[in-house]
């Protein structure tokens, strides 16, 4: 089961919503992503939300060449 500390990486304004609003929220909801980061991101990929994002195929694989280089960590 994946665990995350939500103080870390989201906006303050976000800390208190259920999984399912921040899921829904623009990708502004995170830490350090800006409203025009979600712009640009909505305008290069069509990325609204967060759970978007967490979709997004590129996301995926780079995570998953991350995951198969045993030196990143």
């Amino acid at each position: 089961m994946a665990s995350i500390d939500l103080d870390k990486v989201l906006d303050k304004a976000w800390a208190d919503k259920s999984l399912p609003e921040i899921l829904a929220a623009p990708v502004s909801a995170l830490k350090g992503v800006s409203d025009r980061d979600g712009e640009l991101l909505q305008e290069a990929f069509g990325v609204k939300t967060v759970a978007d994002l967490a979709e997004l195929k590129y996301a995926r694989w780079a995570q998953a060449l991350a995951a198969l280089d045993t030196s990143v960590k």
